[in-house]
């Protein structure tokens, strides 16, 4: 496989807005909640938009080759990549570790970091406990539908950055839009939703008792990013990088890339670009953007 640019798969859900309608992502439907820009999911592929294979479901079309050796350290592609419009809070959630989750899913957890595109005046995120609690406290909360007071609310600008490890608290707060890098996993247990209801009338499902098991009790402790090394772990790598003229890029002696502009307009290896594509680098492959523009680029070690 060669270089491709990336069509995402769509997802409507009931707290979503129109943002990225605008750049004709999810054009027909009422709502555009998240642009899974990079996915090999089974039923929630990418869709390849260039070159031979355009059309194709990436999940299809892709090789272990064109991922790399990182392949090796994971029984599954290891990346989800995900643009989020909150028009509306989203639940109150929290992820399980690897360990949890496989003995109690028979699935890997989920570790995610979020770096914020826009953000209307005063919206921002709850992320983590803003002291020491006990389960009891926590329990105590979400029977009373008092758990907000319980977390730290961030207002945000473009460019802020939060990891949000297994164990942590967290909810997008409505009036933001981000890009979210995750371990490839949609476990996901709600501990509150506001008291919405489906479009049945039906409210949607918790997962209290799972949550109160794997949340991090402990205040959280803010993990700072650099200016352009957004993230750094097992699971993923993640730069900002502002270019005018030309940028080369090149995969890593293990693993792919996948990158998504935040701004500007231009050309990679002669196949156009605009704000928000994302294309698929495959492994020991080379390319050379040509424009002006901010990139995201995201790998794994």
């Amino acid at each position: 496989m060669e270089l491709v640019k990336l069509k995402p798969a769509v997802k409507d859900y009931i707290w979503g807005g129109n943002y990225f309608q605008k750049f004709n992502k999810g054009l027909g439907l009422a709502r555009v909640s998240e642009c899974w820009e990079l996915s090999l999911r089974d039923n929630d592929s990418s869709i390849i938009a260039s070159g031979k294979d355009e059309g194709k479901l990436l999940n299809q079309a892709i090789t272990n080759k064109d991922i790399g050796p990182v392949m090796e350290r994971f029984p599954y592609f290891p990346l989800l990549i995900k643009l989020i419009d909150a028009k509306e809070n989203l639940s109150v959630q929290v992820h399980p570790s690897d360990e949890y989750a496989l003995k109690y899913e028979n699935s890997f957890g989920k570790s995610e970091m979020w770096h914020i595109i826009s953000a209307d005046e005063g919206s921002g995120l709850y992320v983590g406990l803003n002291k020491d609690y006990q389960k009891q406290d926590i329990e105590k909360a979400l029977k009373e539908g008092t758990i907000l007071d319980c977390l730290n609310f961030f207002k945000v600008k473009p460019g802020d950055t939060f990891i949000i490890n297994p164990g942590t608290i967290h909810a997008i707060g409505k009036g933001v839009r981000l890009i979210e890098i995750q371990q490839n996993s949609n476990l996901t247990y709600r501990l509150y939703d506001y008291n919405r209801v489906d479009q049945y009338g039906h409210p949607r499902e918790l997962h209290i008792k799972k949550a109160l098991e794997v949340i991090n009790y402990h205040r959280y402790q803010m993990v700072k990013s650099g200016s352009s090394l957004l993230a750094d772990n097992q699971y993923f790598t993640v730069k900002e990088i502002s270019f005018e003229n030309e940028l080369e890029i090149s995969a890593n002696e293990k693993s792919f890339i996948s990158f998504t502009f935040l701004e500007g307009d231009g050309t990679v290896n002669d196949i156009s670009f605009t704000q928000y594509d994302t294309f698929f680098l495959p492994y020991q492959k080379k390319c050379v953007i040509k424009g002006k523009g901010k990139v995201v680029i995201s790998s794994v070690r």
